[in-house]
């Protein structure tokens, strides 16, 4: 049960995590960002939300049988949880790396990488989620 709460808040921070620090003035509402900047922001929180959404299905999922017989496909489709309760977080990780990217823009204070930690803390709590539930 501890695993499936671990991915139960992955979902709530994804659902919620990129609207609230992407749908604001330093991301979508930036008059210095391009539309096309700003079609990729709109992609990214609409992402997070489906992953978000899809993980939780994952978790719960209630249209699996019960009994001995369904053990490996409630671990199967807690292992997917975990892998889409963390892809979003690894990438944004992985984001840091592209040419010219950087994870805060000058006029907010950057250059920097302030998400580093919460993506890392996010991917993890997904993935021992995962562990938790999905391997015992």
């Amino acid at each position: 049960m501890f695993g499936k709460l671990l991915l139960t808040l992955d979902c709530l921070a994804l659902v919620l995590g990129a609207p609230m620090a992407d749908y604001n003035h330093t991301h979508i509402f930036n008059p210095n960002w391009p539309a096309h900047a700003k079609f990729h922001c709109g992609q990214t929180i609409t992402l997070s939300i489906c992953l978000g959404l899809i993980t939780l299905f994952l978790t719960h999922r209630p249209d699996l049988p019960k009994g001995p017989a369904a053990r490996d496909r409630r671990r199967d489709s807690l292992r997917l949880a975990a892998f889409t309760g963390s892809i979003y977080w690894l990438c944004g990780l992985a984001g840091y790396f592209f040419p010219g990217a950087d994870g805060l823009d000058v006029e907010f204070g950057g250059p920097g990488f302030p998400q580093r930690n919460g993506f890392a803390a996010a991917a993890a709590v997904a993935l021992v989620g995962g562990v938790v539930e999905g391997w015992m």
